[in-house]
C-alpha cells in the first residue's frame, strides 16, 4: 500500500488553474507576438478619424446635394406666378471731397439687381454718375456697392435731402445734416488723429495707473471695493457701447443684418474670452492670477477705446467733429478712471510687484487702440465695422466682469457686501458724469 501510494504520487498531476488576473509564464512570448487587434480597434474608434466614420458623416451632405440639385432642376415653383421682390437700397454714408461735389455710398441689399435712373437734391432733379470700381455703371448687383457722384455746389452748415429713384419708380432718401467738407486722408490727418488718441486714450489711462501704489497699500475690504469700482467702470462702458452698437446697426446695410452682427460680435467675444480662461485654467490647476485678469481688463477696455477711436475718426472724416480743449479735457477725465481698473487686479494677488514692462504693456493695450481706431475711422467710413467693434467690446467686458467677481471671491471677499456694492455704483456714476462732458 505504501509502495502503491508512492508510485501513485509519481504520476503526473494536472496543472493548477491560473489565478484570475495572472498568465502562464510559458505563454508570455506567444501573447506578445500576437497583435492586439482589439486594442487597435478600440484606439481607432476612440480617435474618431477612421475612413468609415468620415464616410458616414458625409452621407447626409451627399443626399442634401442630390435633393437640392433635383429641386433646382425641376423647379416646382415655376407653376406659380411670382412677383418681383421689393428692392432694398441703403445709403451707408456720404463723403464731400470738395465744395462742388457730394458722393453717396450705396449698397444693394436685395436679391435682384437695381438700376439708379434719377437723383433729386431737395426735390430738384440733378445730374449724377453711378460709379463702380471707377467706371460708370448704373446697375448694382446684389450685395454690391456703388458711389453716386453728384456735382452740386453746397453751402457749409446747411441740410440737404437727397433721393435716389430706381428704374421701377422706388425711391430711397438720405439726409445730410450740417454738411461739411471731408478732410483729405493724408499724413497730416493721420498725425492729428494720433495726437488726439494720445491725449484722450494713452495719457489718461497711464495717469490712472499711477494709483497702483495707493491701491496696493489698502487692506482687503477696501481693495475689494476698488475692484468693484473697476467693475462699475467696465459695466458702464459695456452698456454705453451696447446702445451705440444698436444705434449703428440701423445704419448697417440690410445685407449684413446689423442687429445680428452686433449679437454675433458680443456673444463671440464673450465666449472667446471664456475659452481662453478655461484653457488657461487647465494649464495652471484652476488658478486665476491677478496679472492675467489685469490683461483681460486691459483688452476689454482696449476694444472699447478702439470703438471710441472709430467714432472720433469717422466724425473727423465727415467734418463734424469739434475737438476743442474742453472736449479733450472731458475725454481725459472720462478715461482716467480706466487706469485703476487695469492695475487693481495686480495690486494684491501678486506676491511681488509685476515688472515695469507689464505696466507699459497694460497701458498700451488699454489706451493705444484709440489711435488705431481713429486711423481706421478716418480712412474708412463704415458703420458696419464700427458696430462690430463696439459689440466685441461689449462681449469682452461682460466676461471680464465675471473674472473680476471671481477674483474678489478668490480673495475671500463677498460680492454683495456694502462697500463692494457702493464701489460698483460709484464707478458707474463717475463714468456717467464724465461721459456728459463728451459730445462728438
Amino acid at each position: 500500500m505504501t509502495d502503491d501510494s508512492a508510485g501513485g504520487s509519481d504520476q503526473e498531476q494536472p496543472a493548477p488553474a491560473p489565478e484570475p488576473g495572472t498568465e502562464a509564464a510559458g505563454t508570455d512570448a506567444d501573447v506578445d507576438a500576437k497583435p492586439d487587434v482589439t486594442a487597435n480597434a478600440s484606439a481607432a474608434s476612440d480617435d474618431g478619424f477612421d475612413l468609415s466614420t468620415w464616410g458616414v458623416a458625409l452621407i447626409p451632405l451627399v443626399l442634401l446635394s442630390l435633393v437640392v440639385g433635383g429641386f433646382v432642376a425641376a423647379d416646382p415653383t415655376d407653376q406659380f406666378q411670382r412677383g418681383e421682390p421689393t428692392p432694398d437700397v441703403t445709403v451707408s454714408h456720404h463723403t464731400v471731397p470738395n465744395d462742388e461735389t457730394i458722393v453717396l455710398h450705396v449698397t444693394n441689399n436685395g436679391p435682384e439687381p437695381v438700376r439708379i435712373e434719377q437723383v433729386l437734391v431737395d426735390e430738384a432733379y440733378w445730374e449724377h454718375q453711378v460709379l463702380q470700381d471707377g467706371q460708370e455703371k448704373r446697375t448694382i448687383q446684389p450685395r454690391e456697392t456703388a458711389q453716386v457722384e453728384i456735382p452740386y455746389h453746397w453751402q457749409a452748415g446747411w441740410d440737404y435731402h437727397v433721393r435716389l429713384v430706381l428704374d421701377n419708380g422706388a425711391t430711397f432718401g438720405h439726409t445730410i445734416v450740417a454738411i461739411q467738407q471731408t478732410p483729405e486722408p493724408d499724413g497730416g490727418m493721420l498725425w492729428t488723429l494720433a495726437l488726439i488718441g494720445l491725449f484722450v486714450g494713452v495719457i489718461p489711462v497711464a495717469l490712472g495707473m499711477c494709483w497702483f501704489p495707493f491701491i496696493r497699500s489698502m487692506d482687503a475690504k477696501w481693495f475689494h471695493a476698488v475692484l468693484a469700482f473697476s467693475g462699475g467702470v467696465l459695466a458702464f462702458l459695456a452698456i454705453d457701447a451696447g446702445f451705440e452698437a444698436l444705434e449703428l446697426a440701423e445704419q448697417v446695410p440690410g445685407a449684413f443684418e446689423g442687429t445680428l452682427l452686433v449679437a454675433l460680435g458680443a456673444v463671440g467675444a464673450a465666449l472667446s474670452v471664456q475659452a481662453i480662461s478655461a484653457w488657461r485654467e487647465t494649464r495652471t490647476d484652476g488658478a486665476s492670477g491677478g496679472l492675467y485678469v489685469a490683461y483681460l481688463v486691459a483688452i476689454g477696455i482696449g476694444l472699447h477705446n478702439l470703438a471710441e477711436g472709430l467714432a472720433i475718426g469717422s466724425s473727423f472724416a465727415l467734418g463734424r467733429v469739434s475737438l476743442g480743449a474742453f472736449l479733450v479735457v472731458g475725454f481725459m477725465l472720462h478715461n482716467v478712471t480706466e487706469g485703476p481698473a487695469v492695475v487693481a487686479p495686480v495690486a494684491r494677488g501678486e506676491r511681488e510687484r509685476p515688472a515695469l514692462w507689464h505696466f507699459v504693456a497694460l497701458g498700451a493695450i488699454a489706451g493705444a487702440p484709440v489711435i488705431l481706431g481713429g486711423w481706421i475711422g478716418g480712412l474708412s467710413l463704415s458703420p458696419t465695422v464700427s458696430a462690430f467693434f463696439l459689440a466685441l467690446g461689449v462681449g469682452a467686458i461682460a466676461q471680464v466682469l465675471w473674472e473680476l467677481a471671481s477674483l474678489i471671491r478668490g480673495d475671500g471677499g463677498e460680492i454683495g457686501s456694502t462697500w463692494n456694492v457702493l464701489g460698483f455704483l460709484i464707478g458707474f456714476a463717475v463714468m456717467y458724469a464724465t461721459d456728459l462732458l463728451i459730445v462728438i
